[in-house]
Parts: structure tokens; C-alpha cells; sequence
């Protein structure tokens, strides 16, 4: 009744399920749930106890089984002996038996005479006598040690035996039938204990005491040489079995590997020796059978490193030849105190392969130097190379010094995967390789020059150059990347490599001590680096000078026709004499050059004077070995005066006062000068002109300096507004007799003095000429 009042109370709600029925329906199911565990649980300890209890019966009756098996051969053994027992007892049957049978026939005297001779010696003895019977219990003992596998007694009754009867030791044959046949069957169970031997120690499971237990026995029989050829069998088999062992471990650890082998070699190998002296002695033939399997071995050894190491253009390969070589070297070095010099046939075997990857590693630099895409910004932020680069990096482009940073880098990641010795053993190699890298990439850098290089017909050095150099800073800035990576990278890097206490840690070897060489091939190196950049100072310094020199009509400015008579350069030559106008345009393109080098090539001075010297050298060679110049002398057509001469000594005498005013080695400019000078004085006096009346040498130079000086402060007559303009802009391409192209540089836009380019630093009486 209640619950239908509430129902009218609460018309919207059908039904509610009371909560005792809720819980009454979940405990339910909780309950089944349980119980199935429980049982399922009770159903597991079930087969759990079961499984106990069938292993436990199974291990018992392995245990009866395995007494019963011992039982077994104890009962076999017991047989073995009861037969052995047997046949004694009817051998003295039989000795019995037929013993009396003699007496009987020689008491009747029923002999038959009719009987052949053969048949007679039988029956008058129809028995081995007693040393024959010995014989055969000598040879059933045999028989039954070796069924028993009693090596070492059978070998000591065998020695016995051959200590008794001499004569089973000789090769000759025996003096009856029957001692021949005894002395057959006794080489036979002599062979059959050698066989023994020889499957004991074929066991792969085999201990090395068992093993030179087995192989004295051998050499007890006097199997020595096979005794030795077992030994060596063993240890290649064990170091076989080794290198299966490690052989998966290549992949995984490449670098690791060959190092690894080395060490399971050359310790198979040691103890190989020790053995070998220690079972057989110091004889040579042993001896040399051990050096000859070794060589073996190593050949063996340089094939696995070379078959399973990685891509041979990997800088990792690198790494893993480095310590093939450091590791079994070393390992070399330790087997010469036992008499095994092998060193010299390892490095032969290995040179191959290292020089391979070598090969590989520089060819894959040369591809990666320019390879600026995909360039590690780490790398260019490497501070050791980025410091001294970075100061000829230009606003406009920086790609010039990360390449130079990208070729330290791929060179010092090469270096640091060398060890010692292979630096001892093949840095001539390494050198030359980076020498050829080094000239690679200063071919490419020649080619960023305005103007053709000598290589340029060579298509193989065509690699493609991200940049050009193209201004007077951009030029200056690529020279000074080059010189900075030959004059101080390159040699730093490869200092720490190429160290001498290095070399000097394993003095005490002769195989490995320091190569007397090794200081002779790094000043050769060194001097090739030298002779490279100078071949691209060389180049930059021409393409200068010959856009100096010609116009973009292809005209040489500096020709003589300047010296001939009438020229208008002459006008103010009695009031105030000065060099001709294409002398005062070199030397303002000089004070540009210089001021701009002060600037680029900061803290570089010497590689500033000796490019600068080395322009004012170039102006005079040219001068020197240009026909056309001299030609116009040698025609009897032309007007030459006096004068001229006059002005050509002068120029000249002006450009080695240049040269010294500046602090450069003039020595050389001074020597082609002078040559110029003589040549000139023979071809005007050749067409009548009498060089007597030329001024004294000392008026020459003291006008030439005194013009300098004018031409620093401004004199009169020497504003940069006097100077033609077609002696300033160099802006051409044209051909020179030597087929190289002018090079485009920028204009000569003031006259600064050389003083302002650093002129106390550039002034050094004590500096060196290069070409001295």
C-alpha cells in the first residue's frame, strides 16, 4: 500500500530499483567472479604440483639411468678382463695339450719318414717357442690398454718393447718370418696409439694441458713434426672460432674491430711461440714452421680488416685503419723480443689498404671544400679557425672564409683519426695528400681572380666556385685567407700530429723508431705550401699589373713611344723633371694598394711587403721581356732623343726608389732595373746617341727620390688633377703577349701616401727577400 501511495506521490518516475537489490545483483557477480578465479588458480597449482612432480621423476630416473651406465662400463671392463683372462687359460690349454702329444709321438716313434720336409719342421715344432709366446701377451696387453684408452701406459710398454728388440726400431727388414710379422703388428698398434693421440687432441672441447700432454706423448713416438703440426692446427682453429665470435661485432662497432682481431692475432701467436719452444725446443725447423704459419695468420688478418671494414671514403675507415695500424704494430713491436720480427711484412700487407682509404678520404675532401650548401654551422662558428679567418671576411660576402674554415676543418678531421706510428709509417703520404689538397683548393681561389689562370684548359680542376673575387679588398682578403691558412693553420694543425715526442716513444724498437726523414719531408712540405701560394700571388700580381698597363682598347700605356722625342711629358722636363705619367699612375695605384692592404691584410705585414714588392718586380719583368717596347728603339724610323734615355733611366731609378722608400726587398727590382737600364743605353747608343752625357747616377737618384716627395705632399706639377685620366682608370680586359688577361679593378680614387699606410710597420732594414 505504501508503495502504490508514492507512486501517485511521484506520477513521472515508472519504477525505482530499490538499492539491497543493487547490491544483492553486483555481489552476485562479484561473487562468480571470484569463485572462477579460485578455481582457475586451484586448476594452475594443479598442473604447477604435476609438472613438479613429473620433473622430479624424470631427474630421478636420469640419475638410476646414469648409474646404471656407469655399472655398465664397470661390467664391460670386468668382461673385457675375464676374456683376456680366457685366453690365457687356453693358450697354456693349448701349450699343454700339444706338449704332450710331442712326448707321446717320440716315445712310439710311429713318425712317419715318408713326411716332407715342411711337414716334419711342423710337427717337430708345432708351438711357438717362449719368446713368442711373450710376444703375444706383449701384444694382447696392447691391445687391452688401448681398449681401456691407457695412452700413456700403451706408450711406456711400447718404449719398453723397442728398448728389449733394438730391432723394432730400425727400417730394415727382419731377419725371419716371424720377426717380421711381430715387428708388422707391433707398428700397427704403435700407429693405432698415434691415432689415439691424434683424435685427442682433434677435440674441439680439448684443454691446452691435455693438449701438450697428448703432443709429448706424440713426440715420445717420435711423431715430432706432426706432433708440431697439430699444435699449429689447434691455435687457428681456436683463433677460427675467435673470429666467428667477433665477426658480428663489425657492424656494430667498426672502429672497435679491427683493433680487437689485431689483439686475438698476435696473442694466438705469442703464446703459439711460447709453446712451441716450451714442447719442442730451439729447433730451427720448428721455429721457422712458426714465423711461416704466423705470416699466415697475418695475411689472414690484414683480409678480415679489409673485408669488414667500413666504406673505405668514411672518415670512420680513417679512424679504424689508424688504430689497425697503432694496435698490431705495437703488437709486433712485443713479439720481437721472441724472435718474430714481423713488422716489415704487416706495414707491406696493410699499405695497400691504408693508402686506399687515404685515396678515398682526400678525394671526398676536394668535393666537400666548396660544398658550401650544406655546410655545419658549428664549423663556422669553430673559433680556432673562425679567429684568424674572420678577419677577411667582407660585408658583402663571407662564403671566401667559410671555405677557408670548411678546408681546416675537413683537414684537421682528417689528422685527428691519425695515431703515431701511422704518422711515422706513411706521413709522406699524408703530407703529399694534403699538399695536393692544398693546391686544389688554391687553383679554385685562382680562378675567383678577374682574368684566366694557368690551369684553366685543365677540366679536371674545374670545380664550381660559389664567389669571385672582384675588388681590390675582395682580392687582398682571398690572398689573405690563403696566406693565413699556409703560413699558420696548416702548420699548427698538423703540429699537433706531427709532434716528436710522438715519434720518440717507441724509440727503443728498431722497426718503429722515428723516421730520420720526417723533418726533411715537413720542410719539403712546407716549401711546396710556400711555392703554391706564390703561384697565386703570382697570378694575382700579373692580372694586376697588366690592367695597369693596358687599356680596354687593348693599348699598352706603357710603351715607348713615351720616350721618343717631342712627347708632350717633356715640356716641363728642364724646370722640374719627373717620372713619366704612367710612373706616377703606378705609384698612386700603389698607395691605394697599400692603403687598402693596411686595412684588409691587418697584422699580415709581411705578407704585405711581399706583395707589394712583388707588383713593383712584375712592372719590370714585363718591362724587361716586353718586344714591342723595345722595338720602337730599335727602328731607324723613330725620333730618339737624348732625352728619352734620360727619362727612361729615370723611371726606372724612380721605380727602385719606390721600392726602397717603402721598405720592400728592392734587391730584385734593382737587378732587373739595372738590366733595363744597360739594354737601353746599348740600343740608343746603337742609333747615335751618346750616353757620356747622361747625368751622374747619383742626380738620377736623388731626383727620383725628391719626385717621390713631391708627388706625396702635392707639388707642383704632380696633382693628382695632372695625371692623365687614361693612366688611372683600370678598368680593362685585354690580352698580353703571355695570353693572360688584364684583370678588372676599381679606380684609383686618391693619392694616399705610403706613410699612411703603415708606414713605420713597413719599413724593416732586416727583412728577408724572398726571391734571394
Amino acid at each position: 500500500m505504501e508503495s502504490s501511495e508514492e507512486d501517485d506521490d511521484f506520477p513521472s518516475i515508472e519504477s525505482i530499483t530499490p538499492q539491497s537489490k543493487i547490491d544483492s545483483v553486483y555481489q552476485s557477480h562479484t561473487e562468480k567472479g571470484i569463485r572462477k578465479l579460485c578455481c582457475e588458480l586451484l586448476d594452475l597449482k594443479d598442473a604447477v604440483e604435476n609438472l613438479c612432480g613429473n620433473m622430479r621423476t624424470k631427474y630421478l630416473a636420469f640419475l638410476r639411468l646414469s648409474e646404471e651406465v656407469v655399472e655398465t662400463e664397470h661390467e664391460l671392463m670386468e668382461l673385457r678382463k675375464h676374456i683376456s683372462a680366457q685366453r690365457i687359460l687356453v693358450q697354456d690349454l693349448m701349450t699343454g695339450v700339444c706338449c704332450q702329444l710331442e712326448e707321446l709321438s717320440v716315445a712310439n716313434g710311429n713318425i712317419d719318414e715318408s713326411l716332407s720336409d715342411p711337414q716334419k719342421i711342423e710337427l717337430e715344432d708345432p708351438l711357438p717357442h717362449e719368446i713368442d709366446k711373450c710376444k703375444m701377451i706383449f701384444l694382447e696387453k696392447i691391445d687391452v690398454l688401448l681398449a681401456e684408452h691407457k695412452v700413456e701406459e700403451a706408450i711406456e710398454v711400447l718404449d719398453a718393447e723397442e728398448r728389449n728388440f733394438p730391432e723394432l726400431r730400425s727400417s730394415g727388414e727382419a731377419s725371419s718370418a716371424q720377426a717380421s710379422s711381430f715387428k708388422s703388428d707391433f707398428l700397427k698398434r704403435k700407429a693405432m696409439v698415434e691415432d689415439q693421440l691424434v683424435k685427442i687432441t682433434e677435440q674441439p672441447s680439448i684443454g691446452i694441458l691435455e693438449l701438450k700432454k697428448a703432443l709429448t706423448d706424440l713426440i715420445k713416438l717420435g711423431k715430432g713434426p706432426l706432433a708440431h703440426q697439430l699444435l699449429l692446427k689447434y691455435y687457428a682453429s681456436r683463433l677460427q672460432r675467435s673470429f666467428e665470435v667477433y665477426l658480428p661485432s663489425s657492424s656494430v662497432c667498426p672502429e672497435v674491430f679491427p683493433a680487437t682481431i689485431s689483439k686475438l692475432v698476435f696473442s694466438t701467436v705469442s703464446l703459439t711461440t711460447k709453446d712451441s719452444g716450451l714442447i719442442f725446443g730451439d729447433n730451427p725447423v720448428y721455429s721457422n714452421r712458426v714465423v711461416q704459419w704466423a705470416e699466415w695468420e697475418i695475411e689472414y688478418f690484414v683480409r678480415l680488416v679489409k673485408e669488414n671494414a667500413p666504406p673505405s671514403e668514411t672518415i670512420s675507415a680513417m679512424h679504424a685503419a689508424s688504430i689497425c695500424v697503432e694496435a698490431s704494430v705495437n703488437y709486433c713491436s712485443l713479439l720481437e723480443s721472441q724472435g718474430l720480427k714481423l713488422s716489415r711484412l704487416l706495414l707491406l700487407l696493410l699499405r695497400p689498404y691504408i693508402e686506399e682509404v687515404l685515396e678515398l678520404n682526400f678525394r671526398r675532401a676536394r668535393k666537400m671544400v666548396f660544398n658550401l650548401e650544406d655546410i655545419d654551422e658549428s664549423l663556422l662558428l669553430s673559433p680556432h679557425f673562425m679567429s684568424p679567418l674572420s678577419l677577411f671576411a667582407t660585408s658583402s660576402d663571407s662564403m671566401l672564409v667559410d671555405s677557408g674554415s670548411r678546408f681546416m676543418h675537413i683537414v684537421e678531421e682528417i689528422l685527428e683519426q691519425l695515431t703515431p706510428l701511422v704518422v711515422l709509417h706513411f706521413g709522406g703520404n699524408i703530407l703529399t695528400r694534403i699538399s695536393q689538397l692544398f693546391d686544389k683548393y688554391l687553383d679554385a681561389l685562382n680562378r675567383a681572380l678577374p682574368g684566366p689562370s694557368d690551369d684553366d684548359n685543365l677540366t679536371e680542376l674545374k670545380e664550381t666556385i660559389p664567389f669571385r673575387a672582384e675588388t681590390d679588398s675582395e682580392q687582398l682578403s682571398l690572398l689573405g685567407v690563403a696566406f693565413t691558412i699556409m703560413d699558420e693553420l696548416l702548420p699548427n694543425t698538423l703540429s699537433k700530429v706531427w709532434n716528436p715526442k710522438n715519434e720518440s716513444k717507441e724509440g727503443g724498437n728498431e722497426n718503429i723508431a722515428p723516421n730520420a726523414s720526417t723533418t726533411t719531408e715537413l720542410k719539403d712540405w712546407k716549401r711546396h705550401l710556400q711555392h703554391s701560394f706564390d703561384k697565386l700571388r703570382d697570378h694575382f700580381c700579373r692580372q694586376y699589373v697588366l690592367s695597369f698597363i693596358y687599356s680596354r682598347e687593348g693599348k699598352t700605356r706603357l710603351n715607348g713611344q713615351i720616350y721618343l722625342s717631342g712627347h708632350e711629358e717633356y715640356t716641363q722636363w728642364d724646370s722640374d723633371p719627373l717620372p713619366s705619367l704612367p710612373f706616377q699612375a703606378l705609384f698612386a695605384k700603389l698607395q691605394q694598394l697599400a692603403t687598402v692592404a693596411g686595412d684588409v691584410l691587418l697584422g699580415k705585414e709581411k705578407l704585405q711587403k711581399i706583395l707589394l714588392a712583388r707588383l713593383t718586380e712584375t712592372v719590370v719583368m714585363w718591362l724587361s721581356a716586353e718586344q714591342e717596347f723595345w722595338a720602337v728603339f730599335e727602328d731607324e724610323s723613330s725620333p730618339i732623343q737624348p732625352l728619352g734615355l734620360q727619362q727612361l733611366i729615370l723611371d726606372m731609378h724612380f721605380t727602385v726608389e719606390i721600392a726602397r722608400f717603402a721598405g720592400y726587398p728592392s734587391r730584385h727590382v734593382h737587378q732587373i732595373a739595372s738590366a733595363i737600364i744597360a739594354r737601353a743605353i746599348r740600343t740608343f747608343s746603337t742609333r747615335g746617341i751618346d750616353p757620356s752625357a747622361l747625368p751622374e747616377d747619383e742626380w738620377f737618384v736623388e731626383t727620383a727620390k725628391s719626385a717621390i716627395n713631391k708627388l706625396l705632399l702635392g707639388g707642383s706639377g704632380s696633382d693628382a688633377s695632372d695625371i692623365d685620366e687614361e693612366h688611372i682608370i683600370l678598368n680593362d680586359d685585354v690580352d698580353s703577349d703571355s695570353a693572360d688577361t688584364a684583370s678588372s679593378l676599381s679606380t684609383v680614387e686618391s693619392y694616399e701616401s705610403f706613410a699612411s699606410a703603415s708606414m713605420g710597420e713597413l719599413e724593416s732594414p732586416n727583412f728577408t727577400d724572398p726571391e734571394a
